[in-house]
């Protein structure tokens, strides 16, 4: 490869790569792209060749690149390239690689100069290059020819905006030095979209076609039209070059000699041709990487931190040392427990934010979800008053019976009990299932340790299993308590003679109290689109009403809705929507809210919707139940039903009342504190007994891998930091030249205060005097003052007048050069004249 300046770079880069691929982390430099724009033959793919050093692109007058060419440098240690419309096939010979470029032009454009915006992707492999993308682009073009389009120019011109506007992109402004610079359309393009000229470089071609006795000495200087980064020339190999299969080495030592000879460029040549521009180009790649150097330096050294600890405990660590396995067991078990307390008691030190779980999943489970299930099983009522009616009947017989029986009401209490013992059994099964997710939780900190770990979730389900069934036996045992004896005379029972004159309405008067049952936010989904679509609220729910407001402050009540005759169905989730829904309606088929003759109300889990509906139907909000059977009865045997439901109704609220304060207590007692115990007291021994202690120590694979990653991680962490301290010292970034627009308004001002010096003031700012010999200025200090017309020529520099002093008059005083003596001008108004003359220039700068 021809770059040397690219070569240069690769050592550093690679340096970098090594660092970061011994922590197993990539280093995403993102070097910038480099893209040449310039109008039609001015020499860009010349110039993208001599940056790449090979000789690869398709050359010929008029337009030759018609398809952008995205060209991607890749280090690899071998040298060959491949297309992306050609994968798997690798390119060795570079005249292929042209002969592909232009073959594939040609199939999406034509033979006849049309232009297609679809790149041609090309990736070259080297060890000589960065990971660089470079862009050969169209050249800019005015007229149509063959069949380029009518609006070529925009086409071109919008092609080549899609690349050059991103800021990560270097553009190389390439302008002929045979045209004239203020008509480049490659400037005009770069200043669009670069107005302050940080990625812009100018490159003056064709330096050696100029006419005789021309030359570009200004615009390479850097005065016709400045740009920040300035202009570079370069020299081209010539197509009688390419086609004599001049190299580009040959090549390069032509340009080298044509700017050292050139009158007008020599002495400008060490900062003219391809070196030249290779050596910018890459300086601007070297400060990129500079740039990126502290944020990789602030990562490494937080992973650093990271480290220090975990990589202090591994450093003296030794796996065969008994004495550690005893102590880290008795560590690891002591853990165990820990957690495990804390995440049935609360207060751990990882909570969780996502879900319930441990002990605020087993709270809920006593109060929401057991209760939820023992109201379900009481809805039914037609279910019931059927029941009722048989009981009564049969226990009649063939007789017509004058009174209500109490055998009826003592049968259909003891069908009601027995019910209760499917959601007791399924409340122990929760609180089990809970218990165990809450074991393997706290194991999971005992991963390093699989032995330990499996025996330790072994030893503790095995004892939860154990005390499941006793728990079972005694929630069971709690039922047939009840069934054992039904107390009639209960305090809180209403008795036959208050059960006959009361009804369900007022039962249900002197039974519910608005006490606050419920707090939370809802979605309201069936809300028209019109008035805003599904909106969230704070719904508050009580013994006689639900009510919703605007936010949680319950400031703005927009609602509130009477419970009565309103029941609760399900409504089944809709494709597009991730929210879980259920609604309310009114049984007399009357509007629940406004214009809806249902309230359809969603929450982000099924959990919150099973949470509601028990809330509701604490509230007296059953669930719709489907019957067709239309059950109807007499009017003295609607009494006796009715009397016996009102019994019933009494005495389960007494049983369900007590069952569900027992319960917890029970769980509590026979499960979750026996269980906790069991761990504190029990768990180390059975793991002693369970058999080899050092075997149960034995660490994982896993957690041999992840010591040794450590600590590898960790010194290779300290070598990369290194790494980029010798890189930072052994490179220099180059700052970024001052805006040339602020030079182009200080210099006219500077030649403006000159000229007014030398009009306006000649007496005070005399011409400048050519600079006089060595002895002259040697005589001039010798202290003899010359006569004023004395002498032939230019009078000699006047001395200074001495100053007013003590040694005035003295004969023995140094002489000091003076001015001339000023008849006409006082000293005040040269002081005045030269205070407003500074200041002024001070402003311009």
């Amino acid at each position: 490869m021809g770059n040397r300046g690219m070569e240069d770079l690769i050592p550093l880069v690679n340096k970098l790569q090594d660092a970061f691929s011994t922590i197993g982390q990539s280093c995403n430099l993102d070097l910038p792209q480099i893209a040449v724009v310039g109008g039609q033959s001015a020499g860009k793919s010349s110039v993208l060749e001599n940056f790449v050093g090979r000789d690869f692109l398709p050359r010929g007058s008029g337009i030759v690149t018609r398809r952008p060419l995205v060209l991607q440098l890749i280090s690899a240690n071998a040298e060959w390239a491949e297309f992306l419309h050609c994968k798997g096939k690798k390119f060795t010979d570079f005249d292929e690689v042209r002969q592909e470029i232009e073959a594939e032009t040609d199939r999406i454009t034509g033979a006849n100069k049309g232009i297609s915006p679809v790149p041609i992707n090309l990736r070259v492999y080297s060890p000589h290059v960065l990971n660089l993308t470079l862009i050969d682009l169209p050249g800019i073009t005015k007229v149509p020819v063959g069949d380029q389009p009518a609006d070529i120019e925009q086409q071109i011109r919008d092609m080549i905006m899609q690349f050059i506007c991103r800021e990560s992109c270097l553009i190389l402004a390439v302008t002929p030095a045979n045209s004239d610079l203020a008509n480049s359309d490659a400037l005009k393009l770069a200043k669009d979209v670069d107005p302050q000229g940080q990625r812009t470089i100018g490159v003056i071609t064709k330096l050696d076609l100029m006419d005789e006795g021309t030359d570009a000495r200004e615009v390479l200087e850097n005065k016709l039209l400045p740009l920040r980064r300035g202009y570079i020339g370069v020299v081209n190999r010539s197509q009688k070059d390419i086609d004599g299969k001049k190299d580009i080495k040959m090549a390069m030592a032509a340009e080298r000699k044509f700017f050292l000879t050139h009158p007008a460029y020599r002495h400008m040549a060490d900062k003219m041709g391809t070196p030249c521009l290779q050596k910018v180009l890459n300086q601007q790649l070297t400060n990129h990487i500079r740039d990126t150097l502290p944020a990789f330096r602030s990562k490494l050294q937080t992973q650093l931190l990271a480290l220090d600890k975990e990589a202090e405990e591994y450093r003296g660590y030794r796996p065969d040392d008994p004495g550690r396995k005893t102590k880290q067991l008795l560590q690891m078990v002591q853990q165990f427990s820990v957690d495990f307390e804390k995440r049935i008691e609360g207060s751990g030190d990882q909570v969780d934010t996502v879900e319930l779980s441990g002990g605020a999943k087993i709270n809920r489970i006593f109060h929401e979800r057991f209760p939820f299930e023992l109201v379900k099983m009481e809805c039914d009522d037609k279910e019931m008053r059927r029941e009722i009616s048989y009981a009564i009947k049969n226990i009649h017989g063939i007789r017509t019976g004058l009174f209500t029986p109490d055998m009826a009401f003592e049968a259909i209490v003891k069908k009601q009990i027995v019910k209760i013992k499917e959601p007791c059994i399924k409340c122990v099964d929760m609180v089990i299932q809970e218990l165990i997710n809450t074991v393997r939780q706290c194991t999971n900190k005992l991963d390093c340790f699989p032995r330990l770990r499996e025996e330790t979730e072994r030893i503790v389900t095995s004892h939860i299993r154990d005390r499941e069934s006793k728990a079972k036996d005694q929630v069971l045992l709690l039922i047939d308590v009840q069934l054992s004896y039904i107390n009639t005379n209960h305090e809180d029972f209403i008795g036959f003679a208050n059960a006959q004159q009361s009804s369900k309405q007022s039962n249900k008067q002197s039974s519910a109290v608005n006490q606050v049952i419920r707090k939370g936010w809802l979605t309201i989904n069936n809300i028209s689109i019109i008035k805003g679509g599904a909106k969230e609220y704070w719904f508050v729910l009580t013994a006689e009403s639900l009510s919703w407001f605007k936010d949680d402050e319950e400031k703005e009540k927009k609602y509130m809705l009477p419970l009565d005759n309103l029941k609760v169905r399900d409504v089944e989730k809709g494709f597009m929507s991730s929210k879980h829904a259920f609604a309310i309606f009114n049984t007399e088929q009357r509007n629940v809210y406004k214009d809806n003759r249902f309230l359809e109300l969603a929450c982000d889990t099924q959990d919150e919707v099973d949470s509601w509906r028990a809330s509701l139907l604490r509230a007296g909000v059953y669930p719709e139940r489907s019957s067709n059977d239309n059950f109807s009865m007499d009017p003295q045997l609607e009494r006796k039903v009715e009397t016996i439901r009102n019994l019933v109704e009494s005495y389960m609220a007494i049983v369900n009342k007590c069952i569900r304060d027992l319960m917890p207590k029970t769980i509590m007692h026979l499960m979750i504190t026996n269980v906790k115990d069991f761990i504190n007291a029990e768990l180390l021994a059975q793991l002693y007994s369970a058999g080899d202690q050092g075997a149960l120590m034995d660490e994982s694979q896993e957690q041999v891998q992840r010591r040794d990653e450590v600590l590898r991680t960790h010194q290779s962490l300290k070598e990369a930091l290194a790494i980029i301290g010798d890189i930072s010292t052994s490179t220099i970034s180059t700052p970024m030249p001052p805006p040339v627009n602020d030079w182009k308004k200080v210099k006219p001002m500077i030649s403006g205060m000159s000229g007014m010096c030398n009009t306006q003031l000649p007496h005070l700012f005399p011409p400048r005097s050519p600079p006089t010999s060595p002895t002259g200025s040697r005589r001039m200090s010798s202290g003899q003052r010359p006569s004023p017309g004395g002498g032939r020529g230019a009078p000699p520099p006047p001395n200074r007048p001495g100053p007013l002093g003590p040694f005035n008059n003295s004969a023995d005083s140094p002489q000091v050069p003076s001015r001339p003596n000023r008849a006409k001008a006082s000293y005040s108004a040269y002081i005045l004249l030269l205070t407003k003359t500074t200041s002024t220039f001070r402003m311009a700068l």
